[in-house]
């Protein structure tokens, strides 16, 4: 499809999605008269910019189904936030939304190089989060055999891998390496044990440095996959074998990025936070949906000739933002740092305190096993050499404290970078 198709279709669709969601969603019907449009203002994808932003407390107040368009008995799945962190939010599918899921992630599948005789192994976790179903859905659409082990179990993971010939897998980055960890702490030399060729990974941000040590450890091509609950799950955008950038499904998204404080958009190459608004959706559709994604549409064209836009890599999330000392700091920056140095892993934490008037931020790191951690001048030389490129990568000081393999919590879905003991005054 040329980039003037895609634009036409992505017009057509947003005009129909805009009268749909007036016609159907209470909440979008006020929203688009409080702001003085309709939906017969929209002429051109431009004038997108005119509707209002959605937000996750939107679906909050909305709990569970007060954003569902379509009657109950045409919803077939529902999905949920942990509501960890405030209510949780409800999306709902229909069936065709079901396919349309699975077509996504088929296709990311495919340029990973799955094929019908692949053996893909999902160890997202399954339930009410979107990772398991949405790669388990893919994988079938495209006539793979799945393998649907869930997250955990990581000892019955590395046996699947070796008894069924998994080819194909799909978790969390940290997982990952810590099933490569695993792996070959019992023995296995991954690449020439396993028939590993990729992995889609996602759900959390992932640097260059830990994609290059997954793909070593386990033998493999990394294709980082992004998706949210709310928009889509996994199947929103993913890397094809260039790993310049992730394909947006643009004949079922339109992304925006925006600045995150003014809100207005900005120019491709330029970080923002993404913005997605549904095109095909029929339980749960979302008009610019703000993500709080920290990413940029990436220029040009990609190599593989999809004409599909790309976006950066996520840096990390608005909300997850650190600022140390007056510098705005992403964890994913401090990753791309540490895991430049082979005495250390990539496993890290990033501790906040609130010791003196200030917040502190100190960096936990830990050797890899073979370093001599009894040694002190070559630990104190190490901490001093990391200090130091981490003050020069990111302009800001930041206490590192080292600490003895294994230290660090290892996590079977997402990992936990961000270590919150200040106290709340």
């Amino acid at each position: 499809m040329s980039a003037k198709a895609v634009e036409a279709w992505q017009l057509d669709h947003l005009k129909a999605m805009v009268s749909y969601v007036y016609q159907r969603i209470p909440f979008y019907k006020q929203s688009f008269d409080d702001a003085g449009v309709s939906p017969s203002d929209i002429g051109h994808l431009s004038d997108l910019t005119k509707l209002p932003f959605t937000e996750k407390q939107h679906l909050r107040d909305a709990y569970p189904f007060g954003l569902f368009a379509v009657e109950r008995d045409e919803v077939v799945r529902i999905h949920a936030s942990s509501g960890t962190t405030g209510q949780a939010t409800v999306v709902g599918y229909t069936r065709n939304d079901l396919t349309d899921w699975g077509e996504c992630f088929g296709r990311f599948l495919v340029a990973a190089g799955a094929t019908a005789q692949s053996v893909v192994q999902v160890a997202y976790g399954y339930g009410l989060f979107t990772g398991g179903l949405g790669a388990h859905q893919g994988g079938e659409a495209i006539g793979c055999t799945v393998v649907p082990i869930s997250s955990g179990n990581t000892r019955r993971q590395i046996q699947c891998f070796k008894d069924f010939g998994t080819d194909i897998l799909c978790c969390t980055p940290s997982y990952a390496l810590h099933i490569a960890e695993s792996a070959i702490e019992q023995g296995f030399d991954p690449p020439k044990d396993f028939r590993l060729s990729a992995a889609l990974l996602g759900a959390e941000p992932c640097s260059e440095g830990l994609r290059q040590e997954i793909e070593a450890k386990l033998g493999l091509r990394m294709h980082d996959i992004y998706g949210l609950s709310e928009v889509m799950g996994p199947g929103v955008a993913c890397e094809c074998a260039q790993q310049n950038g992730l394909h947006v499904c643009e004949d079922h998204f339109i992304v925006e990025i925006v600045d995150p404080e003014t809100l207005e958009p900005v120019g491709d190459g330029q970080w923002g936070e993404a913005v997605f608004t549904t095109l095909t959706k029929q339980c749960s559709p979302l008009i610019r949906y703000r993500t709080h994604d920290v990413t940029r549409i990436l220029p040009g064209e990609c190599a593989c000739g999809r004409t599909f836009r790309r976006i950066d890599r996520i840096r990390g999330r608005t909300d997850d933002m650190l600022i140390i000392r007056g510098v705005n700091v992403f964890p994913s920056q401090i990753e791309e740092v540490i895991t430049r140095f082979e005495d250390i892993t990539a496993q890290y934490q990033i501790v906040l305190t609130s010791k003196t008037p200030l917040d502190q931020a100190e960096l936990w790191i830990e050797t890899v096993a073979e370093f001599p951690f009894d040694e002190v001048r070559k630990l104190e030389a190490l901490r001093k050499t990391i200090s130091g490129e981490l003050k020069s990568s990111l302009q800001v000081a930041v206490d590192v404290k080292i600490v003895e393999p294994k230290t660090i919590e290892r996590f079977e879905g997402k990992a936990r970078r961000i270590v919150d003991r200040r106290e709340r005054k």
